[in-house]
């Protein structure tokens, strides 16, 4: 049987040590659990022992999700791919978007976010590893859709997210979390507020967290094997 608040235990010591492996606080990263395919009773045991930000890839799901746990004070983040026509949906009940990769994209978030509710927290999915089979925009792009989106009035940029190639060997899993790095830099150098690089998953979080992840998202390790899977699986 999988023991949700024990896999939770494990992965906290996980990203504990790897910090400190890397001579960071333990308070630098942040764990997103994903709870994709999940049900809410599986989100709300995680919730009960501890965990509060969660990370859902399909929006009628996660916003079924977020219903359902109406009661509990969870942060709720998008990270899968984001289509124009699921904007409304996503900017009316998440949090945080980590899948912006067009000005489009943002401008219908903005749009459609409700007046009442805090900006929505967005991070540029960034191709990395300039892969065809994945979304995200180029890396010599991000600045300009960095600008695009900081002008907007209902979003606040945050930072980058990536997900690399999973076979590509160590050496270049950490020559691509080196260059998301650099590329969080770049915005700050250009005049950005950002402190997020969403980067790292179940299988690969200490060398996001040693080449300067701020959030890593694990589902796998968490909850357990899923029986379906989407580009992105954690």
């Amino acid at each position: 049987m999988t023991s949700i608040p024990g896999n939770l235990q494990a992965v906290r010591r996980r990203v504990a040590e790897a910090a400190r492996v890397a001579g960071r606080g333990v308070d630098e990263v942040t764990l997103l659990a994903v709870s994709k395919t999940w049900p809410a009773e599986c989100v709300r045991e995680a919730a009960a022992a501890g965990q509060r930000a969660f990370g859902e890839n399909y929006v009628q799901e996660g916003v079924a999700k977020i219903a359902a746990l109406a009661d509990l004070d969870l942060e709720w983040h998008f990270i899968g791919p984001l289509q124009s026509n699921k904007t409304r949906a996503v900017a009316e009940h998440f949090d945080w978007v980590h899948s912006v990769d067009r000005a489009k994209l943002a401008e219908r978030l903005s749009a459609q976010r409700p007046v009442g509710r805090a900006p929505l927290d967005v991070c540029i999915q960034v191709n990395v590893g300039d892969e065809s089979s994945k979304a995200g925009v180029a890396p010599e792009e991000v600045i300009g859709l960095a600008a695009a989106i900081a002008a907007l009035p209902r979003l606040r940029l945050r930072g980058l997210m990536c997900i690399p190639e999973p076979d590509g060997g160590e050496a270049l899993l950490r020559a691509r979390f080196a260059a998301m790095r650099a590329l969080l830099q770049s915005l700050v150098g250009a005049g950005h507020a950002v402190d997020t690089l969403s980067m790292g998953m179940s299988h690969d979080l200490e060398t996001a967290i040693a080449e300067g992840s701020t959030l890593v998202r694990v589902g796998t390790a968490i909850f357990g094997t899923r029986t379906k899977l989407s580009e992105g699986a954690v």
